[in-house]
């Protein structure tokens, strides 16, 4: 398996075995959804997303795509929209000396139409929760800016767009400090994610959740979230919180509220965090 398959992968699976309360994870299913849809899409999604000979655009399609095939509805769109730069990065940093996050840069920094075209028909194809029609650069139509353009444009809206737009600081200069700091602390992968998913929500509003119900939940999640991240900071066993998790889990998904693009931002610290180590490894697999 090529080794950046390996690595999404892997990063997938640890945000599947982090205890997200109000998102899917090994140990809670929610939302007609199942762990096993999404490491089957995790799957068949990181072929196309890791193919060399993909554009930008065509990785998101690609993956979009054999996701739809394999489990009939949409569980990564967000995930493929975040990994596929980070993924298309590791080309400029074969070819230089450029860190990930200045890689990243030039991806973002010289993305096309066509990119956004193929970006188009794979959100038109997932059909997210909350996707309405939109008077400037709707996804049903053709594009006429850059991808990169068109997600700025989405910027003030969702979150997965900002990051287009800021060349992913809340994931660089945000998520991937706390990650690897819990990580230092506990020496666990799935607790570090558990950690940075408590943090972003406690500072910044979801975008799935605002999609589907405006501000109705934001206050309350926030609210939950940095009494979880609190309890977090202060334990030196994370596993002595299950109790808790579960307990806001049950209370999210009663009310059937989703903190999915906070999972999808998840996912990308984790693999930001595996693509910064393959580097420095001189792009080899490392053990985790």
């Amino acid at each position: 398996m090529n080794p950046l398959e390996q690595l999404y992968q892997h990063a997938c699976e640890v945000e599947l075995q982090a205890f997200k309360p109000g998102n899917v994870s090994i140990y809670s299913a929610a939302y007609d959804m199942t762990v096993d849809d999404f490491r089957l899409s995790a799957k068949v999604s990181a072929p196309p997303l890791c193919n060399p000979d993909y554009s930008l655009g065509e990785k998101i399609f690609y993956a979009v795509n054999a996701t739809r095939e394999a489990v009939g509805c949409n569980t990564n769109l967000g995930i493929i929209l975040l990994c596929a730069p980070l993924i298309q990065a590791i080309d400029y940093c074969r070819q230089s000396d450029m860190t990930l996050r200045q890689a990243l840069h030039q991806v973002l920094a010289n993305t096309t139409l066509a990119d956004a075209d193929w970006a188009f028909k794979a959100i038109a194809l997932a059909a997210p929760a909350g996707l309405g029609d939109v008077a400037e650069q709707d996804v049903k139509a053709s594009a006429s800016v850059t991808l990169t353009e068109a997600m700025s444009l989405a910027s003030s809206k969702d979150r997965i767009g900002l990051q287009y737009l800021t060349d992913y600081k809340d994931i660089f200069d945000f998520a991937v400090l706390r990650y690897n700091h819990t990580l230092l602390k506990w020496g666990n992968h799935h607790w570090a994610a558990v950690a940075v998913y408590a943090d972003l929500l406690s500072h910044y509003p979801d975008s799935h959740i605002e999609r589907k119900y405006g501000d109705q939940y934001t206050e309350m999640v926030a609210s939950r979230m940095i009494q979880l991240n609190n309890e977090l900071s202060a334990t030196e066993n994370p596993d002595l919180l299950m109790p808790l998790l579960h307990s806001m889990d049950q209370e999210l998904k009663a009310q059937r509220i989703n903190p999915g693009t906070t999972a999808d931002m998840t996912v990308a610290t984790v693999l930001t965090v595996f693509l910064d180590a393959f580097i420095s490894n001189n792009f080899s697999i490392f053990s985790s």
